[in-house]
């Protein structure tokens, strides 16, 4: 279970907190780190210095430029972020999180990426809204600040306190269909929106969230990938049928 949890670090502008988070996870025993887009260089002395005997996992971290391309192949990706959004996202503990692992990786093709933000600025509205769930650390509200390695450790702690439970636990059933992955959500995101504005529904000068709270309802029902290809192939009618309905 443990090898199909990905953590995924944003922007990530010193190398010591690279090193930092390579040392939380194999403390916990995850493996799988990549980084979009590093605003430092990802391999330096204060690197391996902060990991401690764990800068393999730094050395095997995938590069990428985006959020997309880093969790293409998961079915649940969790944004971590501590603040308060216009538009109220599914939000979870750090327990609650733990509690789902066995369900949400119980099929051998499902990933699950634990998304983390900026040291200064943390996610984007749009990066949270490529998120089926937010994962808040409930801190001092007083000094709510966490260092990133630091919420990486709280967050890889929950995962492994939910392998321990698993191990003891009745074997979860596999499903029997496979949950749409990111990439594949992206894609019917993509094709929804552009439908949309086929028909006449949906104006991108005037957005008024639209997308974003479509994105919500659709993130939050976690569709099976047969279920998105019945929505595409209507979505693909409904395109067939819009040149002839703005002709009557």
């Amino acid at each position: 279970m443990l090898e199909r949890i990905r953590i995924v670090l944003i922007g990530t502008s010193h190398p010591g907190n690279i090193g930092g988070t390579a040392r939380a996870m194999h403390n916990m025993g995850l493996a799988d780190l990549a980084l979009v887009a590093p605003r430092c260089e990802t391999l330096t002395a204060d690197t391996v210095s902060r990991a401690s005997g764990a800068d393999a996992l730094v050395h095997d971290a995938r590069t990428v430029d985006t959020l997309e391309e880093a969790v293409a192949d998961c079915t649940l990706v969790v944004g971590a972020s501590a603040r308060s959004r216009t538009l109220p996202w599914p939000m979870i503990t750090p327990r609650a999180l733990g509690e789902r692992l066995p369900e949400e990786l119980a099929g051998e093709e499902r990933r699950v990426a634990l998304v983390f933000g900026r040291e200064d600025s943390g996610l984007t509205n749009a990066e949270l809204q490529r998120c089926h769930a937010h994962v808040h650390i409930p801190t001092n509200p007083d000094f709510s600040s966490l260092n990133l390695a630091a919420a990486v450790q709280v967050l890889a702690y929950e995962c492994r306190l939910a392998w321990l439970a698993q191990e003891k636990a009745p074997a979860t059933e596999p499903p029997e269909q496979p949950l749409a992955s990111h990439e594949e959500l992206e894609h019917y995101f993509s094709h929804l929106e552009r439908t949309l504005i086929a028909i006449g529904f949906h104006d991108p000068a005037t957005p008024r969230q639209l997308m974003a709270r479509l994105r919500r309802f659709t993130l939050r029902a976690r569709p099976e990938r047969m279920e998105l290809n019945i929505l595409r192939g209507i979505l693909s009618a409904t395109e067939r049928l819009a040149p002839r309905r703005g002709d009557d």
